[in-house]
């Protein structure tokens, strides 16, 4: 189990791919960890990429100190690794809260990315979606009380009938992340507002979202791709808020396509 330390915390990290090979950072989702790229692994090596993924802060075997924490701590987690493992430049890649820290990332330090790819996320959750409350109740009931509503949100129901194992392996990703990283990384999601700041992003950039994303929808990968200038916008079909995974094919080909045009 490979770690290191990084900005004051410990991250557990994994490489995939030929050591020679341009480096693609993947950065997951709240309440998974570097399992969640699995399906990008094949793809991305076997186009000559070197894959460097790793747990968030809170997430997987990383560390998960004491919260709240901020999208500035995470994004700085990031740039440590990246400076641990001697990384001037890289492509990165994140979905959800991965694709948060890629927006900060490409705001406060686009000298360090050779692209970026935004997946399923947004610049700015809205306080409908109830983020204290999911604190709330995670703290008092654990993961196992919103691992439903979870994967209802990131897979729809027909991608559910039909990758029953992928999803099982998901739920386990979301039961086993711990409680106090968890709610520390909700509270950066709920806190962050990168509306304004993203329209300074000069890199080169992708923003992908599943077409019934509940959660990070159409219309959020909309308003990101409208405020980034040059950047383009892909729409996956039958595909929910983790459509690397639902739809790993199309993923993967836009993925590819924009990483060698």
């Amino acid at each position: 189990m490979p770690t290191i330390e990084a900005n004051g915390t410990t991250l557990h990290y994994q490489w995939d791919g030929p050591e020679q090979g341009a480096v693609v950072m993947l950065s997951n989702s709240l309440a998974s960890n570097l399992g969640m790229w699995e399906p990008q692994i094949g793809p991305l090596t076997g186009a000559g990429f070197r894959v460097l993924r790793y747990d968030s802060r809170g997430h997987g075997q990383s560390a998960a100190p004491e919260g709240p924490y901020t999208m500035e701590l995470l994004t700085g987690d990031a740039v440590g690794l990246m400076d641990a493992l001697a990384l001037d430049k890289v492509h990165f890649c994140g979905l959800s809260k991965g694709g948060m820290v890629g927006q900060m990332l490409g705001t406060q330090h686009g000298g360090r990315l050779l692209s970026l790819a935004l997946c399923d996320t947004s610049a700015h959750m809205p306080a409908s979606f109830g983020w204290d409350e999911r604190i709330a109740t995670t703290r008092e009931s654990g993961m196992a009380a919103v691992v439903d509503a979870t994967i209802d949100r990131w897979f729809t129901k027909p991608g559910q009938q039909r990758l029953p194992r992928v999803v099982e392996s998901v739920r386990e990703m979301i039961l086993t992340t711990p409680v106090e990283g968890f709610c520390a990384c909700c509270a950066a999601i709920r806190d962050m507002d990168q509306r304004e700041s993203i329209r300074g992003i000069t890199t080169p950039a992708l923003v992908m979202v599943g077409e019934e994303d509940p959660g990070t929808t159409v219309a959020m990968a909309q308003d990101i791709q409208s405020r980034i200038g040059g950047s383009k916008l892909v729409v996956l079909p039958e595909a929910a808020h983790f459509s690397n995974m639902e739809q790993a094919g199309p993923f993967n080909e836009a993925l590819l396509g924009f990483l060698k045009p």
